[in-house]
């Protein structure tokens, strides 16, 4: 059997959960998520529960928010003044806005709430804080060098 380790290019498919069984993320059927093992690309608790499969195997795992996403941060919450955004902005719960940051960089933040006067908008990922279970089968295992 071909297990997976640190450098090899492996093909999976996947579907991510949150606590209350909201999926937030899934492989398409046809489209499998190729990524190559110690790369980083693909969250750290995600990659850890990769390492060691068998070509074949499933396995459920939780992830941590450490290991994902990170821990929710209150500074990157921030209530402005409804005047301050450009008129014509559609404004509701839930939006997504691209904003401008003070040094010039482009940033999503999300709508949490709003009034009358003022926006609450949250500059956090919306998985951060959270606890997120995958269910993942290893489909495909290349070992270190080898074309997918």
């Amino acid at each position: 059997m071909i297990r997976a380790d640190m450098g090899d290019k492996v093909k999976v498919r996947y579907e991510g959960r949150l606590t209350d069984g909201t999926v937030f993320d899934a492989s398409p059927e046809d489209r499998p998520l190729h990524f190559i093992l110690g790369r980083r690309e693909v969250i750290p608790g995600f990659e850890e529960a990769v390492v060691g499969m068998f070509q074949g195997e499933s396995r459920t795992v939780t992830v941590s928010p450490e290991k994902a996403y990170g821990p929710a941060k209150p500074a990157l919450v921030e209530e402005i003044d409804r005047e301050l955004l450009p008129d014509g902005v559609d404004l509701k719960v839930g939006r997504q806005l691209e904003i401008t940051t003070h040094d010039g960089n482009k940033s999503l933040v999300l709508i949490t709430d709003l009034n009358e006067e003022t926006v609450i908008l949250d500059g956090n990922h919306p998985l951060a804080g959270k606890e997120l279970f995958f269910e993942i089968k290893l489909l495909k295992v290349d070992k270190k060098g080898s074309p997918l």
